[in-house]
């Protein structure tokens, strides 16, 4: 039986994973009765947000600590009186926990299905967007679909108000992508408690453009499928390296990790551990995307409030795909259902929502020695959690790695079609021409991974390390020297950076009470991308709201409730909540219970080439053993012996080989 490390030894750790499981369709039933019960959830009430409030990691993890009862957050509004509520129920007390009514000075609580078809209906029946539709030619409201957009910070007139800010689009039929045809330069203003249009705003009149898109349909693309693809085929014929229990608890080659989901996160994982020598040792406690934020950089007046916070505004997780065999996952795959709350508060299970299986991701080590003759090599090969979420016009693949040397890796996989609009003329500064009159506003993605960091407990520090020349002089005096500097992070504000990859610029976490063999302080090393960070004014709305984006580093002492860096309810949130409030207090961050936030992204320039469908782009990170171990964890992998390379012949004599067929479970 594989042991645990000593910080966490005392633990229960059947209790801990029963304690941080997903959501058990019982425990939404019941939460929801207490709900309408307690009148909070009436004829007109809506579930925005729904999901598993946490218990204090520093109680649920203490020695001999038993886990409490299960308690669910929910964020409601109602469209009958515009009051919202952020309220916690325990469902196996029977109880209301909590209750507080939000002040919309203070932000919305997210953005509900509803209000999508809500906004069209009532976008249709207004005699000023009727009008400057008409003045375009567009006369057919059937074809004219309305874009329901979060709003933004409020302006003045808006306050307390819950509003959707509303692009227009022509869908000539029902198969049309409605994409190609932006109607460019109106903006209408939906409140949609009072079910009301505030404003319509006639900016400009720029041409539709009137090209299609239709890369779906196989009549508009024009050409006869690309010939020569042979199949490959990826079998595993004794089926999958990993275990899976009833609590999402994964064991893999030594990782072990617990898989959750949530409605505004989507894929959480808790206690992710590896093996060494026997001992399972913790990395991290907890690790998910906390925030994604596109901020578009056109700031033209029909524009200039263009941003979005995929989690914070859109529970991002609600929109998560049900995965198929052989499209987006490949090979010998297990699926995990989601269970969430649908806006009437009712069970919502989105089948096959998270895709499980290994990969061959290339060589693991390989020398050929010229002193003694050996030649060695290994494949590496890595496990692969993720899931695929469509928001709006976007879509986007979350992939977590776990690789058979200690490494785990996040790529975000962006693709989906970009968000359009009209192209005002040739030299236009913020917009790119994808097809004739079709812009494409200059726009970033990104992305804020929080990670509640355990290397070997609960204790730990942050240092940058940073390549640096020496000056030539005594101690070097060819010139040539190169050594690494190292400063530690002590303080929140001191711990609030940026990439600079010209330095190699990296972040070691470490456990200042745990030592390797020889002697140096156990970790791991943030390796970023170093891609741009927000690229908005500092006063702007925008830099504001989502302060967290223009750093690519932050760290904060441990507080449960700190879970999201734009803050809790960001919809039509003025700004200054999360991380930059949260650290205003400079905690100290130098051996202690600590969590990172780690900023990245793209910055996108669309091409002809992203259009009609955009190929997929790819951002992400790296986080790597640093001392953690002893020595290479994988000299105990054994030699790849395949059809194609057998030990002793090089590998260069190919075999006939025979395929095995091994379909995709469920669990």
């Amino acid at each position: 039986m594989t042991e645990t490390a000593p910080a966490l030894a005392e633990t229960d750790s059947a209790a801990v994973a029963a304690a941080l499981a997903s959501l058990r369709p019982e425990e939404v039933a019941a939460s929801r009765a207490i709900l309408v019960r307690e009148g909070l959830l009436g004829p007109d009430g809506h579930v925005s947000y729904f999901g598993l409030l946490e218990q204090d990691k520093r109680t649920l993890l203490a020695p001999g600590a038993r886990p409490e009862p299960r308690r669910f957050r929910a964020m409601l509004v109602d469209f009958g009186t515009g009051a919202s509520h952020d309220v916690v129920v325990c469902p196996a007390e029977d109880r209301l926990v909590s209750v507080v009514e939000l002040d919309p000075a203070d932000g919305q609580v997210p953005v509900v299905l509803a209000e999508f078809g809500l906004v069209e209906e009532i976008v249709h029946q207004d005699e000023r967007w009727r009008a400057a539709m008409a003045k375009r030619g567009l006369t057919d409201l059937t074809t004219l679909r309305v874009n329901p957009l979060s709003a933004g910070a409020p302006a003045t007139d808006e306050a307390g108000r819950r509003i959707q800010r509303c692009f227009t689009f022509v869908q000539k039929t029902p198969d049309d992508l409605g994409w190609a045809h932006p109607v460019d330069g109106v903006t209408v203003m939906v409140d949609v408690v009072t079910r009301e249009v505030l404003d319509v705003i006639d900016y400009v009149d720029l041409p539709v453009p009137q090209e299609d898109g239709n890369f779906h349909l196989p009549e508009w693309v024009g050409k006869p499928e690309r010939a020569g693809l042979k199949p490959i085929e990826i079998t595993q014929p004794e089926g999958p390296s990993f275990t899976i229990d009833e609590n999402g608890v994964l064991d893999w080659l030594g990782w072990r990790l617990q898989v959750s989901f949530d409605q505004r996160e989507g894929l959480v994982f808790h206690n992710v551990s590896i093996a060494d020598d026997g001992v399972q040792r913790p990395v991290l406690y907890r690790a998910s995307i906390a925030e994604m934020m596109v901020p578009y950089g056109d700031p033209s007046p029909q524009r200039w409030f263009q941003n979005f916070f995929d989690c914070g505004e859109y529970l991002l997780g609600g929109f998560a795909n049900s995965l198929e065999l052989g499209c987006d996952c490949v090979g010998d795959i297990t699926y995990l259902d989601a269970t969430l709350a649908d806006n009437a508060g009712n069970v919502r299970v989105i089948p096959q929502a998270i895709c499980i299986h290994e990969e061959d991701a290339g060589i693991l080590w390989k020398h050929f020695d010229n002193w003694n003759g050996s030649s060695d090599s290994r494949r590496n090969r890595r496990l692969v959690v993720s899931f695929f979420v469509t928001v709006g016009n976007y879509d986007y693949g979350f992939y977590w790695y776990f690789s058979l040397d200690g490494n785990i890796e996040l790529e975000v996989k962006a693709t989906g079609v970009v968000f359009t609009s009209a192209y005002p003329g040739p030299g236009y500064a913020y917009a790119s021409e994808l097809a004739p009159g079709l812009g494409a506003p200059y726009h970033q993605h990104l992305f804020s991974a929080r990670l509640d960091t355990m290397i070997d407990g609960t204790v730990n520090a942050v240092d940058e390390l940073e390549a640096a020349l020496v000056p030539r002089g005594p101690a070097n005096p060819t010139g040539t020297g190169i050594t690494q500097t190292v400063t530690r992070l002590r303080t929140e504000k001191e711990a609030q950076r940026m990439a600079d990859n010209a330095k190699n610029r990296v972040w070691l976490i470490s456990n200042p009470e745990r030592q390797n063999r020889l002697g140096g302080d156990v970790g791991y090393v943030l390796y970023p991308e170093g891609k741009p960070a927000l690229l908005a004014d500092e006063q702007s709305d925008i830099h504001q709201r989502a302060t967290y984006s223009a750093k690519h580093l932050w760290v904060t002492a441990y507080e449960p409730s700190e879970l999201y860096p734009a803050g809790d309810f960001v919809n039509m949130h003025p700004g200054g909540a999360g991380l930059p409030k949260w650290t205003a207090a400079d905690r100290d961050v130098d051996g202690a219970d600590i969590v990172l936030w780690h900023t990245f992204g793209l910055t996108h320039f669309p091409r002809i080439e992203d259009w009609p469908v955009m190929p997929v782009d790819s951002a992400g990170f790296t986080l790597k053993p640093h001392g953690f171990f002893g020595a290479n964890p994988t000299l105990d992998i054994p030699e790849t012996v395949g059809d194609h390379c057998a030990p002793g012949d090089g590998g260069h004599e190919h075999h006939g080989h025979e395929h095995h067929g091994h379909e995709g479970h469920g669990a």
